[in-house]
């Protein structure tokens, strides 16, 4: 059976698969990152786990995959097949396309992990049928991922979507990229979690927790959210200004809030806009597959373009 491994390289852990040629995912597996054990060891455990992947192909669909996809996190440069840095991973300018082609013997493309999953929510999950779309998964941080006509744009250097970094609150907490008040550091689960551990006084409580208090009718919960709620509107109205998308999709840890977020999100847009058309703003559709779906469809587009090539 045709088929293609995708791979997600996430900070801690390796989400993967064997998907077909109509996406269908022929097997799944999941595998921890080994980064304790340093940067070397992180690339050697992606690298083993693709040949487990190709071997388990072999054995059981009868046949090699023809080719892969991989999708880590922090900057990539994509066209050179370089995972240039990754604080979490601690590696830096890894040669990742060369070393996995070397090892499974088929075409490998790489993407950015966020860019990559929007690229499976646009085209499988919840943009599907649009062909202008904002996928902007709340986490520890915040980032984008702007899909046009099929295909995500990755920018004149590769760091188009980081919408993470626009300044919401000039006057607001320090960002680790140097400015203050940007997004991220305002309306990422991470900065929920951390206002709402302040607010409620318990240091292990999270943003998931503020979520249930908030539905529970708690004020001080219903202050944190409102906050995040507010500098999150106002960073997503400055990208509609600028991007004009038909559908805005947010996904990520806060997503799961479900209408506790979107409802007053919706309601914070609305109030905002002028002149800018509405989205509709609807919530992720493929959860912590995204990234390993896209991969996959990243390895799909490779072998289309070698073929027309």
């Amino acid at each position: 059976m045709r088929h293609v491994i995708a791979l997600d390289v996430g900070g801690t852990g390796m989400k993967a698969a064997l998907v077909g040629t109509d996406g269908t995912l022929l097997h799944e597996a999941r595998r921890a990152t080994g980064r304790e054990r340093g940067a070397d060891a992180v690339v050697e455990s992606i690298l083993a786990f693709a040949a487990e992947l190709r071997a388990h192909g072999e054995e059981h669909l009868g046949e090699s995959a023809v080719a892969a996809g991989v999708a880590v996190p922090g900057i990539v440069d994509a066209e050179k097949g370089i995972a240039v840095y990754a604080a979490n991973l601690g590696w830096r300018d890894v040669p990742l396309r060369a070393l996995l082609g070397t090892r499974l013997g088929v075409p490998v493309a790489l993407g950015h992990d966020v860019r990559t999953g929007g690229l499976a929510e646009g085209r499988i999950g919840a943009g599907r049928g649009t062909d202008r779309f904002l996928f902007v998964p709340l986490g520890t941080g915040i980032a984008g991922a702007i899909g046009i006509a099929g295909a995500i744009e990755a920018g004149a250097h590769g760091d188009a979507g980081e919408i993470g970094h626009i300044v919401v609150r000039p006057d607001g907490p320090g960002c680790s990229c140097g400015q203050r008040g940007c997004l991220e550091t305002l309306a990422s689960a991470a900065a929920v979690t951390r206002a709402w551990a302040a607010a409620s006084g318990d240091p292990g409580a999270d943003a998931a927790d503020c979520a249930k208090a908030v539905e529970s009718g708690d004020p001080a919960a219903v202050r944190v959210w409102q906050d995040a709620i507010d500098a999150l509107a106002a960073g997503l109205v400055t990208a509609l200004t600028l991007l004009d998308p038909g559908t805005l999709i947010i996904g990520g840890g806060l997503a799961e809030a479900g209408e506790t977020l979107f409802t007053p999100l919706r309601a914070a847009v609305e109030e905002r806009v002028t002149f800018q058309k509405l989205p509709h703003i609807v919530p992720a559709a493929l959860g912590d597959t995204a990234g390993c779906l896209g991969a996959g469809l990243l390895a799909w587009d490779l072998l289309s373009t070698e073929v027309s090539a």
